[in-house]
This record gives structure tokens, sequence and C-alpha cells, in this order.
């Protein structure tokens, strides 16, 4: 199984605007970086610019990351454990707080991906119903299901990430 994860942004400004300048400027470092982390394997791209976001009919303003990994560890070294977690740190610079989840994950079977319209559909019923198998978040983490391992490893065994400290505080 390999873990899809989609999380949402609401800009504080339009993309060409001088406040998301650095914003912009670190799409392509970032996007880069992502691709090349351990574990990744896949994830929605705007275009040939790597410093385009993806064009979407959820809302103006609206900034979507969605990405498939091999396993959770993988995707949270890459989040908390990589030059991407400063770039993280300055969100609140970039967008809006937002007081419902804007981040959902879910497990897929290998090979699969996506749509854009399943991920924005876990994310809504993460905000209706709250984690579940079928929506979770970091801190609300639902194991792969029964039988199969997301790292290759036994059935139940732990991964170092569920002895990682919730993301809520990794963000302080």
């Amino acid at each position: 199984m390999h873990l899809a994860q989609l999380n949402v942004a609401h800009l504080r400004a339009p993309l060409d605007s001088p406040e998301l300048a650095d914003f912009v400027d670190l799409l392509e470092p970032i996007n880069e970086l992502s691709d090349a982390a351990p574990g990744f394997v896949w994830r929605l791209k705007a275009g040939d610019d790597p410093r385009e976001t993806v064009d979407h009919d959820y809302g103006d303003h609206l900034v979507i990351n969605f990405s498939v990994w091999a396993s959770r560890e993988e995707l949270w070294n890459f989040v908390y454990r990589s030059a991407h977690l400063p770039v993280l740190q300055r969100r609140r610079e970039w967008f809006l707080r937002v007081a419902e989840p804007y981040s959902v994950m879910w497990w897929i079977p290998e090979g699969y991906i996506p749509s854009l319209a399943e991920g924005m559909e876990r994310l809504e019923l993460l905000r209706r119903e709250g984690p579940t198998p079928e929506a979770f978040t970091f801190k609300d983490f639902y194991d792969a299901p029964a039988g199969v391992s997301a790292s290759g490893g036994s059935p139940g065994a732990g991964s170092v990430a569920a002895s990682l400290p919730a993301a809520a505080e990794v963000r302080k």
C-alpha cells in the first residue's frame, strides 16, 4: 500500500503579488526536493513550469499539494526532517489560518494514482466525520489495512514515525 496525501492552503494574496514572491520562488526547489526524497512516488503537477501551481475548480486563491508516498515515515521525513520544514514554518506569511482540517491522508494500492476529486472528497470526509481509516492525519493516523504493511515490514510492526511527536507539536 502507498500513502496518498492532500493539503490545501488559502493564499493571503494573489500568486503574482509581492507578498507571495518568496513562496513562489520556493516552489521549484521544494518540489525538486520532494521528487528526489526517499519514498516519494508521485505528485500532481501543474505543467512544465516548476513555479506553477495546480489549476482546479475549488476556489480562487486555493493552493493544492497532492502526492503519494511509500510510507508514513518517508512522508514524515520529507515534511519535518528536510529543507521543507523551514518553508512550512513560514506558512502563516503566505496562507490564511483555517479552523477546519486542511490536510488529509489515506491508503491506496501501489500503482494507483488518485484523482484530485478523490483527494478533495477525502478532505471533506475528514472535515465531516473526523479521522477514520478512509481519511486521517499524522496526529490521528491509521495504519495500512490489516495484512499489508506500507513500509515493507511485517504487519503490525511499528514504524519510526509512529513514535515521532505529532505534527501539531512540530509546528509550534
